[in-house]
């Protein structure tokens, strides 16, 4: 639009024709265009094709071992050595807390918080959870009753314990409520269990929801229900259960989209099989390197792979609608291809290059230089 107002100078126009000219007469980028007309002959393309295929099974092969979230301790947008990251470390390390909570929360009746048999159980989901490594401890009302009980009866260690006697339970409770009130609500009938984790790696996160999970399904009744969760590595790992769900679901509707509307504008499955079977090979490979690189699949990393899709599909009608277009005027397809390539190849070049440019420079100076520098 701007420049059908503006329109193009001479000298332009002169410098377009000058470099038409020049690769016709197979100079400067024409030679580029020549090493590519060969892949237009049977030798060549069944080349292409086999080293393809090969690439594409073995990058099936590494993105198996793709994880769903973080890879990496503190914040991996950050770089290793900023700040928070630093401190994050330094904090984890010396310390038996972190900023990485999970919190399995009970819902129970009113004052249902306060019965022997939840408390128990409580205390043995406590257990259980203390018993991965990736768990550094774990604080409940268990540990405030327990810890006023005993005090109640001059720090006697034979009654830090969880008591049977419900008066003795409930005073604890109130006790509990004035120092600790963040270990149940008011009316007693939620409490979490609050789980300090190492970190919030894939593996952490997902080892203990296994077992949280686990147990809340062998102990869930009418009367007490253990909810999966709360605390900032809880929603972390909610969040990795969507991530995972829609990660598949998302390459599919992108495909069925790009697949249709290749069908709508080619009017031709076999160029519509050119058009996708590169983007299906892209996708192979993204999530390969994102193995390689150490890079797990997260709300901000997920689009990028459906990004790349369809940018691509773009680039793929850019060069197929010129060389259709050429074929059909009776061209062979080596020249119609070479004619595609020196027309919207170099727009296609050029779009590409600044894209991932742009990219690398910006998200360079926010995470990992070695690692984004290498993805790029």
């Amino acid at each position: 639009m701007a420049l059908s107002y503006v329109g193009v100078g001479a000298k332009a126009a002169e410098r377009a024709l000058k470099i038409d000219t020049r690769a016709v007469a197979h100079k400067g980028f024409g030679k580029l265009w020549d090493s590519l007309d060969r892949f237009t002959t049977r030798k060549w393309a069944t080349g292409a094709i086999l080293v393809a295929t090969l690439l594409g099974i073995g990058g099936f092969a590494v993105s198996l071992h793709l994880k769903i979230g973080d890879l990496d301790s503190g914040a991996p947008e950050l770089r290793a050595d900023s700040r928070y990251n630093r401190d994050n470390a330094y904090i984890t390390q010396h310390y038996a807390l972190s900023s990485d909570l999970f919190a399995v929360m009970i819902k129970t009746p009113a004052e249902g918080c306060l019965n022997y048999r939840t408390l128990i159980l409580a205390d043995r989901l406590a257990w259980e959870l203390q018993q991965y490594p990736g768990v550094q401890a774990t604080a409940s009302l268990v540990n405030a009753v327990r810890q006023i009980t005993a005090g109640s009866y001059e720090g006697n260690p034979k009654l830090n314990s969880i008591q049977r006697n419900q008066n003795v339970l409930n005073y604890a409770a109130q006790q509990a409520s004035v120092n600790s009130p963040e270990l149940f609500n008011t009316d007693c009938s939620l409490m979490p269990v609050i789980a300090y984790l190492k970190d919030h790696k894939a593996e952490t996160l997902d080892a203990v929801v296994a077992i949280a999970d686990k147990f809340a399904k062998e102990n869930s009744t009418e009367d007490r229900r253990f909810l999966l969760a709360a605390g900032t590595a809880g929603i972390e790992a909610a969040t990795n259960i969507v991530v995972r769900e829609a990660n598949r679901t998302m390459l599919l509707y992108v495909y069925a989209a790009v697949t249709l509307f290749c069908l709508i504008t080619f009017r031709s499955w076999r160029a519509t099989l050119v058009a996708l079977l590169p983007l299906v090979l892209t996708s192979i490979l993204c999530e390969a390197l994102m193995v390689v690189m150490g890079i797990g699949v997260k709300v901000a990393t997920l689009p990028v792979i459906a990004l790349g899709v369809g940018i691509g599909v773009d680039y793929a009608l850019y060069l197929l609608s010129v060389q259709l277009q050429y074929q059909r005027q009776g061209l062979s397809l080596t020249q119609a291809y070479r004619r595609a390539v020196s027309f919207t190849g170099r727009v296609v070049g050029l779009v590409g290059i600044t894209l991932a440019a742009g990219w690398c420079a910006g998200a360079g100076r926010r995470s990992s230089s070695r690692r984004t520098w290498a993805s790029c």
